[in-house]
Formats: C-alpha cells, sequence, structure tokens
C-alpha cells in the first residue's frame, strides 16, 4: 500500500496480512452494533488505507457499502447540477469516514444555506448553536432545538448520519464542534498511517471533547520519545508531549525497496514487536487520549525563531468562507508566512460585484491586485480569532485553478502535496515574498 506522497515521492508499505487483520478486529466495535438498515457511504479511493480497512470490516460485519465521490457528495458539492441531489440525500447512509476537507465542506454547505436565509436567522442559528454547544459539553441533549433548528441540517449528509469518523489530518476544532452540533451526531476524530495500516486511536463516539484523537485502539501500543529540536519533552507541564512512536501487530515491515528508509523508521523491540516512528508530534491527556499538535516536516522556523505548524494553520484559515483550499509557505529567511489561496467561486464574485469589477473573468479577478488584498484582508480578520500573529499570513496569491488529485497537487485524500505547489507555484512564492 502507498503512502499519500504529500511530503514527497510516494513510499510503498509492505502490510504483512498480520497488519489487516489487526487492523479490522480494533475496528470491529467502533460502530458496534451493526443495526438494521446500517449503510456506509464510500467515496475515497481503495488506494487510501483508511478506506480500505473500513470498508473491509463493514463486509466482515454485513453492512452494505454505497460509493460516491468527493465532487458529488453533498448537493452542493462541485459536479452537481443545479436542482439536483447529491449522494448522500438519495443514499441516506448511516456511517461514513471523511477527511477535514470534505467535512469543512459541510460546514460551509451550511453556512452558505443559513446566510441565504439573512441576518436574523444567521444570528438565530449562532445562539442555537452556542447553547447546544454549552449543554454538549455538560453531558446534556438538546431535543427541543434539535426538533425546530437542527433537523434539516442533517439532510445534507441524507438524514440518518449515526457516526461520522474523520482522520487522514487534525480537524480545526471550531469545524468539529459547529458540524458535530449542527448534525446532531457523534462526529469523531481517529489518527493513524498508511504505516499503521489506518490504525491508531479513535474517539469514543460519546466522547464530547475537540481536538483530540482518542485513546489508543484495541491491540495498539503508542508511546511518545522527546523531540528536542521541536522542544517537546515526556516531562512536559501539564501533559508529556513528543514524536508518535506506533507498535503492534497493526505496523508494516518495511518501506517497500527502500532499505535506508525503512532503518530510520522502522525497528522491532525484544520481544519482537514491530514499531514505527510516525514523525507526529503528540501530547496525551489527563483522560488517556492523544492529541496531534504538530509534525516534523510541517514545522518552519523563521526568521526571528518562532516555530509556525503550517497544518495547523491551514485547517484553521480553510474554514474562512471565502477560501475552498489554502497551502501555507513559510521561508525561514523570513519572518513572516505567505499563502496561496483557491478562492470559492461564488465568494470571490460576490465581492467582486462589490467593489464593482463585476466585468472581469473568474481568472481576471484572481489576479486583480484590489481583489487580492481585500481576500488578504477578509483572511488576516478571520485568523485573528484564533492564531498568533506570527502564524497570519502576511501576502496572499489566487489560484484559478481547484487543486484535484489529476493535477497531482493534493493526494487522493485531498492532503497538500506540499513539493509539488511549491514547484508548481514557484514564480507567486517568490513574487509575493519581493513584494514586501
Amino acid at each position: 500500500m502507498y503512502t499519500s506522497g504529500s511530503t514527497g515521492v510516494p513510499k510503498g508499505v509492505v502490510l504483512p496480512h498480520e497488519a489487516l487483520v489487526t487492523t479490522v478486529k480494533s475496528f470491529f466495535f467502533v460502530a458496534n452494533p451493526p443495526l438494521p438498515g446500517d449503510i456506509y457511504l464510500g467515496y475515497l479511493p481503495l488506494a487510501h488505507v483508511m478506506e480500505l480497512l473500513c470498508e473491509m470490516t463493514l463486509f466482515v460485519k454485513g453492512i452494505p457499502v454505497g460509493y460516491s465521490s468527493p465532487t458529488t457528495m453533498i448537493d452542493t458539492s462541485t459536479k452537481i447540477k443545479k436542482g439536483t441531489k447529491g449522494d448522500c440525500t438519495i443514499l441516506r447512509p448511516t456511517l461514513m469516514c471523511a477527511v477535514p476537507l470534505v467535512i469543512d465542506r459541510i460546514y460551509k454547505g451550511i453556512q452558505q444555506k443559513v446566510a441565504k436565509k439573512g441576518p436574523f436567522f444567521q444570528r438565530l442559528i449562532d445562539f442555537s448553536y452556542r447553547y447546544k454547544s454549552a449543554y454538549r459539553k455538560r453531558g446534556m441533549n438538546t431535543p427541543i432545538l434539535d426538533a425546530l433548528i437542527f433537523k434539516n441540517m442533517r439532510a445534507i449528509v441524507g438524514g440518518r448520519i449515526r457516526l461520522l469518523l474523520s482522520g487522514g489530518a487534525p480537524l480545526s476544532p471550531d469545524t468539529h464542534d459547529f458540524v458535530r452540533c449542527a448534525l446532531s451526531l457523534p462526529l469523531v476524530q481517529g489518527y493513524g498511517l498508511t504505516e499503521s495500516c489506518a490504525c491508531g486511536t479513535i474517539m469514543d463516539s460519546d466522547d464530547n471533547s475537540i481536538g483530540a484523537a482518542g485513546p489508543p485502539l484495541q491491540g495498539v501500543q503508542i508511546q511518545l520519545i522527546n523531540w528536542d529540536e521541536g522542544n517537546y519533552t515526556v516531562e512536559d507541564q501539564p501533559n508529556p508531549r513528543g514524536e508518535i512512536v506506533i507498535g503492534g501487530g497493526n505496523v508494516g515491515s518495511e518501506y517497500f525497496r527502500l532499505p535506508e528508509k525503512t532503518k530510520e523508521d522502522f525497528f522491532r523491540d525484544k520481544t519482537g514487536r514491530r514499531w514505527f516512528r510516525t514523525g507526529d508530534i503528540g501530547e496525551f491527556n489527563s483522560h488517556g487520549t492523544l492529541k496531534i499538535i504538530d509534525r516534523k516536516k510541517d514545522l518552519v522556523k523563521l526568521h526571528h525563531g518562532e516555530y509556525v505548524s503550517l497544518g495547523k494553520v491551514e485547517s484553521l484559515l480553510r474554514t474562512c468562507p471565502i477560501i475552498e483550499n489554502i497551502c501555507v509557505y513559510g521561508d525561514p529567511t523570513k519572518g513572516f508566512v505567505i499563502c496561496l489561496v483557491v478562492p470559492d467561486r461564488n465568494k470571490l464574485t460576490e465581492m467582486a460585484e462589490k467593489l464593482n469589477l463585476a466585468n472581469e473573468s473568474f481568472e481576471e479577478n484572481c489576479n486583480d491586485t484590489i481583489l487580492i488584498a481585500e481576500v488578504l484582508k477578509e483572511l488576516q480578520s478571520y485568523g485573528k480569532k484564533s492564531l498568533e500573529k506570527f502564524e497570519i499570513p502576511g501576502a496572499a496569491s489566487l489560484c484559478p485553478d481547484l487543486w484535484t488529485p489529476e493535477s497531482g497537487l493534493v493526494t487522493a485524500a485531498f492532503k497538500l502535496k506540499r513539493r509539488p505547489i511549491q514547484d508548481y507555484y514557484q514564480k507567486e512564492l517568490k513574487k509575493m515574498y519581493e513584494e514586501d
């Protein structure tokens, strides 16, 4: 099974049958017991290890699978003809795995529908969400609000989802909480890698926390080791922090025909158990759940010494209404980060109309300095809510083309391929820093 290639050339991971069976045993109890009428919505390619193992587990449990795609999933998806319905509405699944980008799209789909009903309805939804969120954190339900306000929102994903799993990358805490409240369902985060056969940790369905990825799954062992360069140690207070190392029967045996890389990342202990150094930085809280806080390869040290986690910044800014997708870049010789933005076509067109630029094409809008400045202003204002000053992009460039797996700029699970993006937009990145 090949890795996604988000940090370089995809690597082949040799997964023994033991790894697949161990993962199926671990996943088996996540949505147990199966209920009459259960249907799973599959939309990730089977070349993605999480999708493959989820479907294997569902076949063991006797649950049927309906196939979709990220561009036809919900009514507002990009390849759904106006006035027709998305796959979720027709299939009405009860179980679904998603990557953060898709959950961000669900979040934006809700926001768009709310915005169309006017400012009063927006304030009503905002109040209802905050009210429900506060009571959920106390372990209490809000049946009246669910019946009067949130019932129609569940229709976005078919109206029958009883468990939604997010994996592949960290989910923005704001998106996590809002989607969970709006859809009135358990939205749980999991953590795993191709090298661990998708198996690592997963939240309990009744866990109301946000930001964490849950406790280790059955049969999985996880330890943290010090990463001195990033100042993460297992002695940190209040919680131990460090690089995540996964061990167990679910771990792959090697990288295919890459002996040096295998030696660097895989090892066995005295008992023969396989272990894998993930490169992800985690922290265990007092409840025994794991939280992903950084990634070695996503960490950039700026000129003044501040460390910026590019993935964290992207996951937070991706929920900004004007953004369809975003890649943040940091030059270690500079004191700030910059970003490449794929704008939401409808939102950018609305912005252009307000600035009397409606006669321009979408491509011309993306190159218009007035519009770029306006998008950057909105992005920076949005980022101030939850980011440090040095984490907020100081310049932006708008990209008119969608980033798809076919373009080679994102993986099949829509994770960014940083190196290809940097190579493709080399001129834009250089220009943004030169203009400062």
